[in-house]
């Protein structure tokens, strides 16, 4: 088997893991925060996510020998950003990221609970994603207006390096913040020694609430748009590739290593899709059959970087939280067009989606439910109307 290792598969190996790490994990400290979590327990939560990630890679990789590549749920950090805290705070939210898994795992077994998920018009998942993601990807914007100096420099790194090489974008972004951190930025003084501090692996062990607020707020919208904007996804990538997993156990063994990393912190984890095209690609392997390397090796690639994320996490959190949010806006404005293209691409669908979008944005909750929620039942109850219409 090792024989089917070559230099070019653990290039790409290690250019995956970089690219999923360094574009997306402002997104998911941001969203951990947002949903009550202290430092230590973000910094807890980015490090479960990307060992469950590097473990869950390399099982399925070496038990298919398919490329598989596996992600943390972008998306859903955003949209724990967007939903702020609930009743019961962090330990409220973790037990939602178990039941989510549950849910994973539920409809990657039971064929009809998958068909039920697959049921869901991808106009009402797309415009609720839209809605999810538009609040952090205003931040690039809020950023320069709180301080022109620290977040021009990020934009302009994003844009410019965007237009040389779309995935060079959020790792420009991510060197312009550490750089304008670093010259523009008074640093505490006690910022050594909290460095310092932070070095070593370290898991804080978060005891679950189950909540009715938790299940409806996080935990299903959490659960939808993983299923919609990352495992779908991930399965048409790779059959696009040219490869054909059975998906329900793929979807299944992510929501076990959900399970893990939740007590923890961690929210989901699902298949990739940007860096599974680049593990599943000829620049993995011009042989498709040894491109199961470039998983693997991106796999242990994120358990290195999951050791690192308590001193990752301390750094970040030595700077203004606007610039780290427009960061992880930076990081979803790809997301957030194509979501929005998906959504209002149809017209007679567009006035659902733009409800569902309108009502997910704007951040109102009902009965202690939170916008997301509402957003896709109203918009999904718009379009039975409309289709009931168009019957009559």
């Amino acid at each position: 088997m090792l024989r089917d290792l070559s230099a070019q598969s653990t290039v790409m190996g290690l250019l995956a893991a970089f690219v999923g790490f360094a574009s997306s994990f402002a997104v998911v400290l941001h969203g951990l925060v947002g949903a009550g979590a202290s430092e230590a327990q973000a910094a807890s939560g980015l490090a479960a996510l990307s060992i469950s990630m590097g473990f869950c890679a390399i099982l399925l990789s070496l038990w298919t020998r398919l490329p598989i590549s596996i992600a943390w749920s972008t998306p859903g950090a955003a949209l724990l950003a967007a939903t702020g805290g609930i009743e019961g705070g962090f330990p409220a939210a973790v037990g939602a990221f178990i039941l989510c898994a549950l849910l994973i795992v539920a409809a990657g077994l039971l064929k009809p609970f998958g068909r039920l998920v697959a049921a869901i018009p991808p106009v009402l998942a797309s415009a609720m994603l839209a809605g999810v993601l538009v609040g952090l990807c205003l931040a690039p914007v809020k950023a320069v207006a709180f301080d022109p100096r620290l977040g021009l420099p990020i934009v302009l790194a994003w844009a410019v390096a965007g237009r040389m090489h779309r995935l060079a974008a959020v790792p420009a972004a991510l060197i312009a913040f550490g750089l304008v951190v670093a010259l523009g930025v008074e640093i505490p003084a006690n910022a050594g020694a909290r460095l310092a501090d932070s070095i070593g692996l370290r898991f804080e062990w978060v005891t679950p609430v189950f909540t009715w607020s938790g299940l409806i707020t996080i935990a299903l919208p959490l659960f939808v748009v993983t299923m919609a904007s990352q495992n779908i996804p991930g399965i048409a990538v790779l059959n696009v590739s040219g490869y054909q997993p059975a998906p329900g156990r793929l979807f299944a063994a992510t929501g076990v290593f959900s399970l893990f990393s939740a007590p923890f912190g961690g929210h989901a984890v699902n298949l990739a899709a940007i860096t599974a095209a680049m593990c599943a690609g000829e620049d993995a392997h011009a042989d498709p059959r040894r491109r199961y390397w470039a998983a693997i090796v991106a796999g242990v690639a994120y358990i290195v970087f999951g050791v690192l994320a308590p001193t990752i996490t301390a750094l970040v959190a030595l700077a203004p939280a606007i610039l780290i949010e427009a960061v992880a806006g930076l990081a979803l404005i790809g997301a957030f067009a194509g979501a929005a293209s998906v959504a209002f691409r149809e017209p007679a669908t567009r006035e659902a989606a733009a409800v569902t979008f309108l009502v997910t944005a704007s951040g109102v909750s009902f009965a202690g439910v939170s916008g997301t929620f509402w957003g896709l039942a109203v918009g999904g109850a718009m379009l039975l109307i409309a289709r009931a219409g168009r019957r009559v």
